[in-house]
């Protein structure tokens, strides 16, 4: 009677403890599968949330590489530019030197062509020297000290070489005066040939002569019997005779 009891106090006892014992295991396999479907639900989101990063970033990526591309063509242009820039400088450096130095070199020309003009207009026909008066009155009073640039002193130069070049060129005739024996100032007509030789005669045809340049001057040599020959000439030049040889005499220096 004793044992019978016992036995259904422990099999009470058992049958208690026994849902709690089957409850334990069965809430741990909820709990880790509730983690694990956590878990996975976190995987998939942090995939997602990556691929749209990793998008996001590649795009990133291929606008900062395009931007880097486009600052480095910049660059390369900017050395390109600073090259060529250098270069440039270098070339209009040598050509202003080029340029001063011709400048120089022009001055020092007309500067020693107004002394040379200058010393030889004594020489030069008065008639001549009448003509480039203009030109002349535009030269320099000092070439050491002078305020016309090279090119206008040039220009001044190259008009008084023109006139000279065309007087010396052709034969010139014009009307002057002459002292006679008597030193009486006689109305004559100067024939010149170039800048060689020089003939004269009035117009009662009694007083000729024949001149040519000379160290202070034109030296003039009264010849009565060329007065013939020098009006032959005159005629032939105004067209009132035809063209024939007129023998006269020049002088060789």
């Amino acid at each position: 009677m004793t044992l019978i009891p016992l036995r259904l106090a422990l099999l009470a006892a058992l049958a208690v403890a026994l849902p709690v014992w089957a409850e334990t295991p069965l809430n741990e396999a909820r709990s880790t599968l509730e983690k694990w479907v956590e878990t996975r639900q976190l995987v998939s989101r942090t995939r997602s949330d990556w691929q749209a990063d990793r998008e996001m970033i590649e795009q990133t990526i291929a606008l900062l590489e395009r931007e880097l591309a486009g600052v480095e063509e910049q660059m390369a242009k900017l050395g390109t530019n600073s090259v060529q820039v250098e270069k440039e400088k270098l070339e209009a450096e040598a050509l202003l030197k080029r340029s001063n130095e011709s400048l120089e070199q022009t001055a020092q020309f007309a500067a020693a062509f107004e002394v040379k003009v200058r010393q030889a207009i004594p020489r030069l026909p008065a008639p001549l020297q009448e003509i480039l008066k203009p030109s002349l009155n535009k030269l320099p009073e000092d070439p050491a000290k002078t305020s016309m640039t090279p090119a206008a002193r040039i220009q001044a130069a190259v008009s008084i070489l023109n006139e000279l070049d065309k007087f010396n060129n052709a034969v010139n005739i014009f009307s002057e005066k002459r002292q006679n024996q008597k030193n009486e100032q006689v109305a004559v007509e100067t024939v010149y040939v170039g800048l060689g030789a020089a003939y004269f005669v009035n117009d009662a045809n009694d007083f000729a002569g024949v001149g040519s340049p000379g160290p202070d001057g034109w030296e003039w040599t009264v010849k009565p019997e060329l007065a013939s020959s020098v009006r032959e000439t005159i005629r032939i030049y105004k067209n009132e005779r035809g063209a024939r040889f007129v023998a006269l005499p020049a002088v060789i220096r």
